[in-house]
């Protein structure tokens, strides 16, 4: 099993790349081990220690420049909900902001409506407001989102349409609007994997099909482009 120090590691190369403020780490690497420490003991599905969800929901924000306070809020997203803290000591020991941002991600998470239709409509509503209050919890959601799309083949096939029609209907549109163009397109293929998996294999073996085409086409520009460089020196 990874060490504390392997789990967190994916953040902290892409926090050191990306050459934030000292502040700022010691801050990230704080949110780190509250998140370390509250999720100890608890597994996914997969059999995987549960922080690694946290640390991959903060990657994939780190990755498109979010700031800090929202990279610590994806890190502690799912404290309040899944482990023994209370909202004001999370906000004593990281801030107030932090924890705003992080409870607004559980508070999404609360839904139970009698109707999908209904659901997804309510989902909808309540993101809206989200976003009004905090543009950040809907990002965290979104992330969060996207990483279990990414790991759902440990759950139950019913639950992976439903996880992938909502993801289809809420958040690819709202990954869109937001301009987190290849989020949207990685959404949109998972939900369609999981929602309708022989399209799926269809399209896919379509493209497998195409791809030593379109590379032997590229193969043949590359070379046009290098002689006529070569001859303009």
């Amino acid at each position: 099993m990874k060490t504390k120090s392997e789990i967190g590691q994916p953040l902290f190369e892409i926090v050191e790349r990306q050459g934030r403020p000292k502040e700022a780490v010691e801050l990230i690497s704080r949110a780190y081990d509250f998140a370390y420490q509250s999720h100890d003991g608890q597994m996914r599905k997969s059999e995987d220690p549960y922080i690694i969800h946290p640390v991959e929901v903060a990657c994939i924000l780190a990755e498109l420049n979010a700031d800090t306070e929202t990279i610590c809020s994806c890190l502690l997203h799912d404290v309040l909900e899944d482990c023994d803290v209370k909202p004001n000591e999370m906000e004593e020991k990281i801030g107030t902001d932090i924890r705003r941002i992080a409870q607004g991600v559980t508070e999404l998470g609360k839904f139970g409506f009698s109707s999908q239709e209904e659901r997804q409509a309510e989902n909808f509503r309540k993101l809206m407001v989200a976003m009004a209050e905090d543009v950040r919890v809907v990002l965290v959601k979104l992330a969060d989102r996207l990483h279990n799309m990414r790991t759902m083949e440990h759950m139950l096939p019913h639950k992976q349409a439903e996880k992938a029609k909502e993801t289809l209907e809420i958040y690819a549109p709202l990954a869109n609007r937001f301009g987190l163009g290849r989020m949207k397109w990685e959404l949109e293929d998972l939900g369609l994997r999981y929602l309708h998996p022989d399209e799926y294999e269809e399209i896919e073996r379509l493209v497998a099909d195409t791809r030593a085409d379109r590379e032997q086409l590229l193969n043949e520009v590359v070379e046009k482009l290098r002689v006529e460089l070569e001859n303009r020196n």
